[in-house]
């Protein structure tokens, strides 16, 4: 071999060499990265300090510019962990969009989400019945999917997964509604986004986080909740191939990945896996609220759907006492409410179809109490105060100042007990926004109750078209 293809051969080693080490330098070098939860289609909170998350170097500067305000530039540093994080200013609703995230000098390192919406962010959760989507059957089911085209309504579904530690990243992506989409996703959710979007004509993102067949407990961080003997045997009850039923396993895997993500406000229906332990229900309540605020680091309203009457054959009235427990919540939290739902349950299915009125009064409550676009009939009366009178005992209720109303002659579900505390079918006479309830073989009333119990379906209403909520009342004698 001369010495002019010997050196020629180094010379090529070399390069290779040089080449291969570069490679390996490039393959270790932590790429910028973003959660799923940035996609495109992604919808940000319109007039807000919105958080950008996401990895890359340790020491590295991010920059995040969304073309919205392509002047005001998020700068930000990588950690040492490998996490960067800031928040990016935005505008009044609008889009589409881009957003892009990069790196100065390095090429490789830039992300460009397209077809950004601002607008309305609002996370929707609980178990099947916020789940359930019009494939599994709905009223109107065809002609609702056939029209469900709104490109500026978005999805982010969450995959059922569970997880004993806390998750930084989940999967799903970003979905315009199409009524492919739509046909697949929370039917609960599509219609209280339709009606926002209609009413407010601005963009609007529903994040649904739900998982059929869960009980509250699943969704609260497991260090909110105090394991004792008892939580461990109800935990131990609820055991079921099909869903997780531990403290802490969804919150974990599909709420954590959320946060800090900015949004208007939470949809929550839940309840129906709880009925078997009811009294534990309000405290749950009040700590899986709090502890999502704190998480989401804002005060956000959260609403809560009451669940529906159907045929549970409780043998501890149980689910009257989740509905009674649900309205304790919305009485006692700031920035909470209750839908009613007792006018639309099914004697024979848990899953009722009529979820476009779910998402209407779910909906209207946002427009009444959050954007203040409704000044009334948004809530469901609810018992006030209850006083006897002689052999009658008189109900006042809030939310219905415009009068009472029954389609029919009698009043579904009402009983009143005497001094023994035996319950028998009550007659009553509206007047106004008051009760007066009574019944021939009751000298002495002390209680009454309203579709107090499994499966009552009411025909109570207030002029506005929304049905009394279930209640049992404490009475005080004059």
């Amino acid at each position: 071999m001369n010495k002019r293809n010997f050196h020629f051969k180094q010379i090529l080693c070399a390069s290779f060499a040089l080449f291969c080490v570069s490679g390996m330098n490039a393959q270790t070098q932590t790429p910028l990265s973003l959660p799923a939860l940035f996609s495109d289609h992604i919808v940000l909170q319109q007039q807000d300090s919105v958080p950008i998350w996401g990895w890359g170097e340790a020491g590295r500067t991010i920059h995040v510019v969304g073309s919205w305000l392509p002047t005001d530039t998020l700068s930000t540093k990588v950690d040492l962990t490998g996490r960067w994080t800031g928040k990016l200013k935005t505008t009044s609703y609008g889009g589409p969009y881009t957003l892009q995230i990069f790196t100065q000098g390095r090429t490789w390192d830039k992300i460009v989400l397209q077809d950004v919406m601002l607008g309305e962010v609002w996370l929707c959760s609980g178990q099947s019945n916020m789940e359930w989507s019009p494939n599994n059957g709905i009223v109107n089911q065809k002609e609702e999917i056939k029209a469900a085209n709104y490109p500026h309504i978005r999805f982010f579904s969450l995959e059922k997964q569970g997880s004993l530690t806390l998750q930084d990243d989940c999967q799903g992506r970003w979905e315009p509604c199409t009524p492919e989409v739509m046909q697949k996703r929370s039917a609960v959710a599509y219609f209280f986004g339709r009606h926002l979007h209609q009413e407010l004509n601005v963009p609007v993102g529903l994040i649904v986080s739900a998982w059929g067949g869960t009980p509250a407990e699943v969704w609260i961080p497991k260090d909110s909740l105090p394991e004792t003997a008892e939580t461990k045997k109800i935990a131990e009850s609820r055991k079921h191939p099909s869903w997780p039923v531990e403290a802490g396993t969804l919150y974990n895997s599909m709420i954590h990945p959320l946060l800090p993500y900015r949004i208007a406000g939470t949809i929550w229906y839940q309840g129906e896996s709880n009925r078997d332990y009811p009294q534990s229900y309000t405290r749950l309540m009040e700590t899986l609220i709090s502890s999502w605020r704190k998480g989401f680091e804002q005060e956000f309203p959260f609403y809560l759907v009451q669940i529906a009457p159907h045929n549970y054959k409780s043998k501890n009235n149980g689910p009257a006492l989740i509905r009674e427990a649900q309205e304790q919540v919305a009485r006692r939290v700031p920035h909470t409410g209750l839908v009613v739902t007792n006018d639309v349950g099914e004697y024979g299915n848990i899953h009722p179809k009529n979820k476009q009125a779910v998402g209407l009064r779910l909906g209207n409550f946002a427009l009444g109490e959050h954007y203040g676009v409704l000044k009334k009939g948004y809530q469901s009366p609810v018992l006030k105060q209850a006083m006897v009178e002689g052999k009658k005992i008189i109900l006042t209720f809030e939310h219905a100042e415009e009068g009472l109303t029954c389609p029919e002659k009698n009043i579904k579900g009402l009983y009143v007990a005497g001094e023994d505390g035996k319950f028998v079918e009550a007659k009553a006479r509206i007047k106004g926004n008051r009760l007066e309830v009574s019944a021939r073989e009751i000298k002495s009333p002390v209680a009454v109750r309203y579709c107090f119990d499994d499966a009552t379906v009411g025909n109570l209403f207030n002029i506005q078209g929304l049905p009394m909520a279930p209640f049992q009342t404490t009475i005080l004698k004059k």
